[in-house]
């Protein structure tokens, strides 16, 4: 299973959607660099999560070896990244 792009697509146009719709009070310079400044925050962090979970929706295959024992074995294995 390949990484999920189309869910990651989904959740950065949700974010920045979501924050596009602050409204801000042209009338009041400091309200309008605090709503600019957590808009920003705010889209950078739902990105963030959008990116963690983008990266954990891989699965990855490993090579396992053990050596040094009449019980050592060889195989391969999947799993998620966590």
């Amino acid at each position: 299973m390949g990484l999920q792009i189309s869910a990651l697509e989904d959740a950065i146009l949700e974010a920045l959607e979501k924050n596009s719709q602050i409204s801000v009070n042209v009338n009041n310079g400091n309200d309008n660099a605090n709503q600019s400044k957590t808009a920003r925050e705010k889209t950078a962090q739902k990105l963030a999560e959008a990116i963690d979970t983008f990266v954990r929706s891989g699965l990855v295959t490993t090579t396992v070896a053990t050596t040094g024992s009449a019980s050592a074995q060889t195989g391969t294995g999947t799993g998620y990244i966590s």
